[in-house]
């Protein structure tokens, strides 16, 4: 992009296959260029950035032994240098999350069903990992046969973090022991689901003591409160995340509260679509308002943009990142002609 655009943003797509790729994106049409690929190792699928903006973490997705890599971010250009790489405690690392201060990143190893704390140095680099092994199984023989930890988020006080772990049907709470470089299981903060619901993504409201959970194997979200004072979840009801009278099969995948508060997004593998929910402003009660759809083949991820005009998500099996506009007052989508060819994206990470 040798020519001025107004206020482009760059953003990292991690994939199934060796490279993350950068993407530029103009805030003011949402159009996507790429400008960038990095060699990253394998699968390269789910990133994180550090608060500071200076270093990107991935994990490298592999079944029997996964890791996670740091890199540094050239300021001027988003360039990636890689710093170093660790082994993730576990297989098919599948999530990672850096707590608020930049101390440790938080990894949920899926084929393994464990997280790990790994610590971060003063440059950015990984030390080793701190592992906690889950428990636990629920009732799909098929998917439930063993734990399989799926995400892990610090909560926003940073002294907690919450693990979906979706072969245990539970969200498990620890704390968050940046000083010790551990996680501590605080059993009796666990919110047990019920059987074979499979938890697979969490986000917080950014006001309310919430958490809200998409549950991978029944097509349901879940809304629990969060006491931050006991670190301790208790479920508070689940709604369908397809229209009614759908009968197909579909696999939520991500979940994100847009940053007023206002709106939930779930996206669908199945259906393939984006459902969208109110959330009322006292009380977090959520009601399923739209369901529109990808036109693109097993959404994953997706991110909304920094303005908040903009939802970015990936189709896994269709290979591309489309764009949808966002309504500011009422949260609805509206799919756009902006898209972009990827081979196989996974997560997307604005810088």
């Amino acid at each position: 992009m040798t020519e001025a655009r107004t206020d482009p943003d760059l953003l990292y797509v991690g994939t199934y296959t060796e490279n993350i790729y950068l993407v530029r994106m103009d805030r003011r049409s949402g159009e996507l260029l790429r400008v960038g690929v990095v060699s990253a190792g394998a699968n390269p699928s789910f990133l994180s950035i550090h608060p500071n903006g200076r270093v990107l973490y991935a994990v490298n997705e592999l079944e029997q032994t996964g890791a996670v890599s740091a890199f540094g971010i050239d300021r001027a250009t988003g360039a990636l240098t890689e710093l170093n790489e660790q082994p993730s405690g576990g297989g098919a690392p599948c999530y990672v999350s850096v707590d608020r201060t930049g101390r440790a990143a938080l990894v949920a190893n899926y084929a393994g069903g464990s997280v790990a704390l790994l610590p971060i140095e003063q440059s950015g680099a990984l030390g080793p990992a701190h592992i906690v092994q889950h428990t636990g199984k629920g009732p799909n023989a098929e998917r439930q046969e063993a734990p399989h930890a799926h995400c892990i988020i610090p909560d926003p006080t940073n002294r907690f973090a919450l693990a979906a772990d979706l072969g245990a049907d539970r969200v498990f709470v620890y704390r968050l022991d940046l000083d010790g470089k551990s996680l501590r299981h605080i059993k009796e903060g666990d919110a047990a689901m019920h059987p074979g619901a499979g938890p697979r993504h969490i986000a917080f409201h950014p006001t309310l003591p919430l958490v809200f959970v998409a549950y991978e194997l029944d097509s349901t979200v879940a809304t629990l409160r969060f006491d931050s004072a006991r670190g301790a979840l208790s479920p508070q009801g689940t709604l369908s995340t397809l229209p009614a009278g759908w009968t197909g099969t579909n696999y939520p995948a991500d979940i994100h509260v847009a940053a007023n508060g206002r709106t939930l997004y779930v996206s669908n593998r199945g259906h393939n679509s984006i459902a969208v929910f109110s959330v009322a402003k006292s009380t977090g009660a959520l009601a399923l308002e739209q369901v529109i759809s990808t036109e693109g083949d097993w959404p994953r991820n997706f991110s909304l943009d920094p303005t908040g005009r903009w939802l970015k998500l990936r189709g896994q099996s269709s290979g591309s990142v489309v764009v949808f506009a966002r309504d500011p007052e009422n949260g609805r989508l509206t799919l756009t002609r902006q898209r972009i060819a990827l081979p196989s994206p996974v997560c997307l990470r604005f810088a």
